[in-house]
């Protein structure tokens, strides 16, 4: 007797649809957590920055206030 082999029917009870939702879903939280370390390092540089450069305060505290805003919207 010969037997074959069936593939798997996509439908989307069938838990592919779920997995591939699943998947882009790790992926977008993935993108999401590299975009605020990113941030992270930029605030960290910007904050030593206005220690070690005085004159240029109101420039680096603007850029603070910007990258602490693109972190709030990524949270």
């Amino acid at each position: 007797m010969a037997s074959t082999l069936q593939q798997p029917t996509v439908t989307p009870g069938n838990g592919f649809a779920r997995e591939k939702a699943r998947r882009q879903s790790e992926h977008a939280r993935a993108e999401r957590e590299r975009k605020k370390q990113v941030l992270n390092l930029q605030r960290q540089r910007v904050l030593s920055q206005t220690k070690s450069q005085p004159g240029r305060h109101a420039a680096l505290e603007a850029a603070l206030a910007q990258i602490e805003r693109q972190i709030a919207q990524l949270s």
